[in-house]
């Protein structure tokens, strides 16, 4: 493999936007935009809006990282099916999206410079946290299920995993509130390519990579033949002898087991409706691979036209999103199938590959916009399904790490489920994070051992974490501009004031104190909590432009969900099964009992009926 210096570090994307679709479309959307707002435009005007922008985005925010293009011709495999390391999805250029290739960046290089002393630590980011993230007390996200929370957890460890090396450790003081050690520790990352970029130690492209792997080695432990490996209907406990919870897998929780075990079931039920549906002599490979590509497309419509549309609930955003995947019509898709490749009248699925102007891969910007914590609850309550036996109340401590999978054993799959369907998760807001997640030492999820894991030196296994100031310090150290910049930065105006900031005015003065008033000096995770929201969503519209330019990107720029999506590659048992299935179909073939309670509802992310017994 080619050094990173190769190519070009960073590279404008400026040949992307033609002059027609500057003055046709840009521009007045750009206009509508500052004068009305999208979401206070009709649902077709602002269709027209979002797209002006997006179309904007795409020529301004997208840049080229210089992953060397490399030569050499791929195997017939290699062409057929998605790689474990995610090579040759771009048969032109092997490297691209690949694992251990560098994140890219939606904003220009001199906005996103990693920050260093003294900035890098102020304010304190533990003081951050506990000023304006503690949950004193539960706010809930109405209109959603802790499924959707479980949900996003699961894929985003499809998506983001930095491979960065720890350097030296800050300590940062105690603050009022703090009732473990009298310090937080954190340990300093660095870049890990030459370029000063981190790399992507998960592939960049939606590929299941949670539940396949993301190397060979990987794939080995979680596959038995042409299935995935499942133990007593859940993933084998024994996977966890694999994973350090303080690193990569430190979200690792009942949550994830669930929908980990669902998906591995799925795979192994679409292996066995290929090879009863289509009369062909399969091999292991081949079997397995197909069943991969139908698996991952499916979990990709389910985040496309149910998840997003449950969590950004404005009618624009929610036709927008399934227009992503359907086009004008689905009744007219599925009626006559695949007529042309236009992604305005079909969807996305089976259009051209594009890639905008700039090679694929995931960024820093879209990694911080997902910094979704609040989401999770720190209590649950876990009725079992027979209308007879005690609920069973747990903390988010019971459930993660290496207790995740024996209490999902000990409750049952279909009671995780029904109880997630029927609870709200936290609003993505200040004030709402998770204190599980907020104050907890490795130690308290490794069975109580502090050995240090591999990698780490010993005696850092007791060292008190907050999630919260975690978060705040990898933006500030990755290069993520502060909240004004970052919204100038998408081409929204900078906020002029604290009270412009939020129309809380208790919030506005909790931020203008903690910031010592400096406005410019607002992290991006800070101003994005507390931003008004439109209409329905449950993030905010700054947070939207980075989800608008990238969510369609990662579609659009994939071979196995454009070019080769097509009977030849998923065949045609295997679109159909994409076609039908809903996450509520998969969760009812799997667990009917879940049937009085999911049965009434349209969407899975949204509150489940509670059934009286």
């Amino acid at each position: 493999m080619g050094s990173w210096q190769e190519g070009p570090r960073w590279v404008r994307v400026e040949r992307y936007r033609p002059k027609a679709l500057e003055r046709l479309i840009v521009r007045p959307a750009a206009w509508l935009d500052r004068r009305f707002g999208w979401d206070k435009l009709p649902v077709p005007l602002a269709i027209f809006t979002l797209a002006g922008i997006r179309d904007r985005l795409r020529a301004m925010n997208l840049h080229d990282t210089g992953v060397p293009a490399e030569g050499g011709t791929p195997t017939a495999e290699q062409q057929a099916f998605r790689a474990a390391d995610g090579r040759w999805n771009d048969l032109n250029h092997p490297s691209m999206g690949a694992a251990l290739t560098p994140f890219g960046r939606n904003v220009p290089p001199a906005e996103n410079q990693p920050e260093t002393e003294p900035t890098l630590s102020t304010p304190d980011p533990r003081l951050i946290s506990r000023a304006l993230l503690t949950r004193d007390q539960f706010i809930p996200a109405t209109t959603l299920n802790v499924l959707a929370a479980a949900w996003l957890q699961f894929e985003i460890h499809d998506w983001f995993r930095h491979a960065s090396h720890l350097t030296d450790r800050y300590r940062l003081p105690a603050q009022d509130g703090d009732r473990g050690a009298p310090e937080l520790v954190v340990d300093r990352t660095e870049p890990t390519d030459v370029a000063g970029k981190f790399l992507s130690e998960d592939t960049h492209w939606w590929d299941g990579s949670q539940i396949y792997g993301s190397s060979e080695s990987q794939r080995k432990l979680l596959r038995d033949r042409e299935h995935l490996r499942v133990d007593g209907g859940t993933i084998p406990a024994e996977l966890t002898d694999h994973l350090d919870f303080r690193g990569a897998h430190a979200g690792f929780w009942a949550g994830w087991v669930t929908l980990h075990s669902l998906f591995a079931l799925e795979h192994n039920a679409i292996c066995e409706h290929l090879r009863r549906e289509e009369k062909r002599a399969w091999s292991e490979e081949e079997l397995f691979e197909t069943a991969r590509l139908v698996n991952v497309a499916l979990m990709a419509k389910i985040h496309t036209t149910e998840w997003t549309p449950a969590v950004l609930a404005h009618p624009t955003t929610q036709t927008g999103m399934r227009m992503n995947w359907w086009g004008i019509s689905r009744r007219l898709k599925r009626a006559r199938g695949r007529v042309t490749k236009n992604e305005v009248l079909n969807g996305i699925p089976a259009s051209p590959t594009d890639h905008h102007g700039a090679p694929y891969c995931l960024t820093e910007e879209f990694v911080a916009v997902y910094r979704m914590h609040p989401l999770i609850p720190d209590e649950y309550v876990f009725q079992p399904l027979d209308g007879r036996t005690p609920p069973r109340a747990l903390r988010m401590g019971d459930l993660r790490a290496g207790q995740a999978i024996p209490r999902v054993r000990e409750v049952g799959m279909p009671t995780m489920f029904h109880s997630f369907g029927v609870a709200h998760p936290g609003a993505i807001t200040l004030h709402n994070f998770p204190r599980a997640l907020q104050e907890f030492t490795p130690a308290e999820v490794n069975g109580g051992s502090s050995a240090a894991p591999p990698g780490r030196a010993p005696g850092q296994g007791d060292q008190t974490v907050d999630l919260a100031a975690v978060d705040i310090f990898r933006n500030r150290e990755r290069g993520v501009p502060r909240y004004n910049r970052f919204r100038q930065a998408f081409h929204k105006p900078p906020v002029r004031s604290f009270d412009e900031l939020t129309s809380n005015p208790a919030w506005a003065h909790e931020i203008r104190e903690a910031y010592e008033g400096d406005l410019d000096a607002v992290d991006a995770m800070i101003g994005l909590y507390a931003e008004d929201l439109p209409t329905g969503f449950g993030f905010s519209d700054t947070a939207f432009r980075v989800f608008l330019l990238m969510a369609s990107r990662r579609l659009k720029s994939d071979r196995f969900f454009t070019d080769h999506y097509d009977e030849e590659h998923y065949t045609r048992a295997g679109l159909r099964w994409i076609d039908d299935n809903s996450m509520k179909t998969l969760l009812l073939r799997h667990y009917p009992e879940l049937g009085p309670s999911l049965g009434p509802v349209e969407n899975a992310f949204t509150p489940w009926a509670r059934v009286a017994r």
